[in-house]
Formats: C-alpha cells, structure tokens, sequence
C-alpha cells in the first residue's frame, strides 16, 4: 500500500501537492491515489481523466482521490467516473479536516471558490524530486481573460502576508535550499506589490542566494520589481511572460490588458537594466477569429521580444468561457500554426544556446548530472553534482537543447 500524489499544471499545483500528500498521511490514509488536476486546457483535463482510469487498473484496491482545478470547475464530471471515490476542491484539498473527514463526507465536497478571501500560507519544506525551493505568495485572479478558467478554479486574487512569505523564506534557507521560486496564479497583483515582496525577502533573508519569479503579466511590473532587477544579482535575470499572441485586435478578444508594444518596450526596458536577462513566454496558436496575418504576428514577436523559450499552447475552448462562444479557427489551423509556434520557439532557443557557448555562468546543480543556469538554461554537466549546489562551469557548447558544461 502506498500514498501516491499525481500532480498536473503549474508550480502552485506542485507546491499544493506536497500539502495534500502531508495532510493526508497525517490523517492515517495510506492506500490511495490522489489525482491533483490542472483545467487550463481541454488537453490537461483528459490527460487527468486517463491518469485516474490509468490508476484504477493498476490500484484496483486503493482509494482514488481527485482535486485540483478540473474538480472544482467540474467537479460532477469526475464524480461520474466509476474509477472516482472523492472529489475535494481547490480549497478543500488543502484543510486537514477534509482529508481526516475523508470516508465520513460527502462523495463531493467543493466549496465556493469565489468566497475565498484569504490566502493562506502553505508551508513546505521542499518538494520531492525539486531542487529548488517554491514559495506560494498569492492566489486567484481578479482577471477575466476571454479564454481563461483559472479564475473560476482558484477564485479572486488574494495574498499571503509579506511577515509570512519572509519567514518562510528564512525556513526554506535555513533548511538548505541555495534557490526560491515565488509563486501565484498572478503574482504581480500581489496587495503590497510584487516589487516591494522581492525587495523585502532580499533585504530581510540575506543568507537566499537565488531568488527566481514564476509567470508574470508584465503590465502589472512596477517600478520596485525593475528596480530590484537592476539592483540585486540574487534576482535570477529570468522572466517567463504571459503574452499570449503578437496581434492587438487579437489581444483585445482575449481581454489582455497590454499591447504588442507594451510587451516589446517591457522586455527592452528590463534588457537596459539587466543586460543578462533572458525571457520566455507564452503564446496561444489559433484564438477564435484569428486570421493568417494575425497570427504571423506572435512569431514575429518573438523576435523583437527577444525570446528564447516558448510554451506554446494550441487553443482549446473550455465550456463557461467567452472565447469558447466565439467563432472557432479550424483544428487543422490550429495544428499547424502551433506547429509552426514551436519551431519559431526552437529556433530562438538554439540562437540563445549558440550565445552562450564559451561563457561561464553560476549553475545550480539538480538531478541526474543536469543544472540550470541563472536565466534558467538547462546544462548538462560533465560529472553530475549533488544537487543543489552552485558551481561555476564553462559552456562548451550544446545539442540543441541545452548546454554542455566543460
């Protein structure tokens, strides 16, 4: 009998994960799958959907247990699968008395979302199979992005309070970790500023020696989190960016609240500042109503952005959305224009590889003889390190992919 956690989605989903799997062993449940889903894309709902009949085959004693954003969009449609024994939502998961009341409640058991007005901090000591360190510091969206569930998943924005984020910091340091990721579902709409938050942990925690960002909106970027760039090394010179598409009608549709050139002239003023930086983003292939030439635009941004790594998502109209009500591009176009997303993203990819052949940089070493520079560039070392350690290394060059240390 074992406790398995099978995680789908972002880095928050990760860093819930190892509360869930703390919980539930504390509350004496030791043969069961629990199945944390991601509702972003139609994709990540059936990928979920096929780990949970996956897990029934193979654990036909165990409990099966499932969470996450998908179960609390949806949470009757993973309670009529046959394999499904729970469904607990995205607050629920998280509160010991869910998972000690596990056999004695109700087969579902999703609260209200949107009347969360606290963000809890979610302490964890380290997740298993991470070098680095995630650190929750906010939760929700107050935005409505056309295409988006998200908000409906995880509820309004709200954040952990900076005394809280801080001392966690200082736990996560004490217990070893060299790196701390920040993450949120929007974290640049953090109450007292993201730029203020990142200051503070820097200046109150000085023994972290890397600090990184998950996803931002660049719009949100304020004069702090810039200045902070500028400022202090230990701020990894990495930022992935929530862009979207490369045309402005298109971005309009979708409710962005930034322009192309909004996102170019970010990335230009962040390069002034930190010449090192090196951004990622992502892009939607084939929105509802986009025409050839407005796609041209996203790969085309890509170069005047700078980008050297993609995450490229072929649209997948999710039910309760706007932009699912919207007049669909075909799915053959879809296929395509995202393939052709992606080449553009490996392409900018080995450009970045190709630039940093015969520099040194700092890596933090992880699992299995692979490290990450500061800007976030996997390495392949010569003699694989005990993970999480800095060391200098050369490039001596790269397969494509990532780079190959001396």
């Amino acid at each position: 009998m074992s406790l398995d956690v099978i995680t789908f989605g972002c880095r928050l989903n990760i860093t819930e994960s190892e509360v869930i799997r703390r919980e539930a062993a504390a509350a004496g449940i030791a043969d069961a799958v629990i199945v944390n889903t991601c509702a972003v894309t139609g994709e990540a709902v059936k990928q979920a959907r096929q780990s949970i009949r996956k897990a029934r085959r193979e654990r036909p004693g165990a409990k099966i247990i499932v969470t996450g954003c998908a179960a609390q969009t949806d949470p009757a449609e993973f309670a009529s699968m046959p394999e499904v024994d729970r469904v607990l939502g995205n607050e629920e998961k998280l509160s010991a008395a869910s998972w000690i009341s596990l056999d004695s409640a109700d087969r579902i058991s999703v609260g209200d979302i949107m009347a969360s007005t606290a963000a809890a901090l979610q302490r964890t000591g380290g997740i298993a199979g991470h070098t680095r360190a995630f650190l929750q510091v906010q939760n929700g969206c107050d935005h409505r992005c056309t295409f988006c569930i998200i908000p409906f998943g995880r509820g309004n924005s709200r954040s952990v309070p900076v005394g809280d984020v801080i001392g966690q910091a200082r736990r996560l340091v004490e217990s070893g970790h060299s790196e701390i990721v920040l993450t949120g579902v929007d974290i640049t709409s953090y109450a007292a500023g993201l730029g203020l938050l990142v200051k503070q942990v820097l200046r109150e925690v000085p023994e972290l020696k890397r600090l990184r960002l998950s996803s931002i909106d660049s719009v949100e970027a304020d004069a702090d989190l810039l200045n902070a760039f500028a400022n202090d090394d230990r701020l990894m010179p990495h930022l992935h960016l929530s862009l979207q598409a490369g045309d402005d009608i298109i971005l309009k549709r979708m409710k962005r609240r930034h322009s192309r050139a909004q996102a170019v002239a970010f990335c230009a003023a962040v390069r002034r500042l930190r010449p090192d930086v090196a951004f990622g983003g992502d892009i939607i292939a084939g929105f509802p109503t986009e025409t050839e030439e407005m796609f041209s635009r996203s790969p085309d941004l890509v170069d005047e952005c700078g980008l050297t790594q993609l995450h490229v998502f072929p649209f997948s109209p999710r039910p309760g959305t706007p932009a699912a009500r919207m007049p669909q591009v075909a799915h053959e176009s879809i296929k395509d224009r995202a393939r052709r997303l992606r080449a553009k993203g490996d392409a900018a990819l080995r450009h970045h590889l190709e630039g940093e052949v015969g520099a040194r940089r700092a890596v933090l070493t992880e699992r299995g003889g692979l490290a990450r520079t500061p800007q976030f560039t996997p390495v392949r070392l010569a003699v694989p390190a005990e993970p999480g350690l800095i060391m200098n290394i050369e490039v001596a060059g790269h397969d494509g992919r990532q780079l190959l240390a001396a």
